[in-house]
């Protein structure tokens, strides 16, 4: 089915609208990710509800796709979006008050929440290191240290080091991959 179906079909159907929305909503929050990437989401989300409030309004003019319909109403959300910024901005630095953004950054949270599910497999991986190999992979990765300085704290050669935590790095890899989360 074109968008053009699609659409005509979702007046009726929440499944047609469903497959418009999955079929264009990666463009459209790439769109805003680049223009806004602190709102992003939420303007994606507000795109697809203006689109289906306005199923009714939809002309066919692009040879039966809906993105240059739907990029309208994201170029006219992300137009009020800056509008209420400045204007929201503009009020803040006159009454003194910090300008911060409390947006949730979804991608940082689900990476909390794998990082919180590998946990106690991370852990016992890295208890079951050599100890030569879990102190040069603790001194790069987690102090970030140059491998000069790693190689210097472990009273070894650089290239020793660097093997340390390559071998380090594959042991954990292989143990994490076999781990059930």
């Amino acid at each position: 089915m074109t968008d053009a179906e699609l659409i005509r079909a979702a007046r009726n159907d929440p499944d047609a609208f469903a497959e418009l929305y999955w079929r264009h909503v990666g463009a459209v929050n790439g769109y805003f990710r680049k223009r806004a990437p602190e709102a992003g989401g939420e303007l994606t989300a507000e795109t697809f509800a203006q689109a289906a409030l306005s199923l009714h309004r939809f002309r066919d003019e692009a040879g039966g796709t809906a993105l240059p319909w739907l990029y309208g109403i994201a170029r006219n959300l992300l137009r009020r979006y800056f509008l209420s910024e400045r204007i929201q901005s503009d009020a803040r630095r006159r009454l003194g008050m910090p300008i911060r953004s409390y947006e949730l950054d979804v991608d940082a949270a689900n990476d909390r929440v794998d990082a919180e599910r590998y946990a106690p497999a991370l852990a016992a991986a890295l208890e079951s290191l050599p100890t030569a190999q879990r102190r040069a992979l603790e001194l790069r990765v987690i102090g970030d240290l140059p491998y000069r300085e790693v190689a210097g704290s472990l009273g070894c050669s650089e290239v020793a080091a660097r093997i340390r935590v390559t071998r380090a790095l594959g042991t954990l890899s292989r143990a994490l991959k076999g781990a059930s989360l």
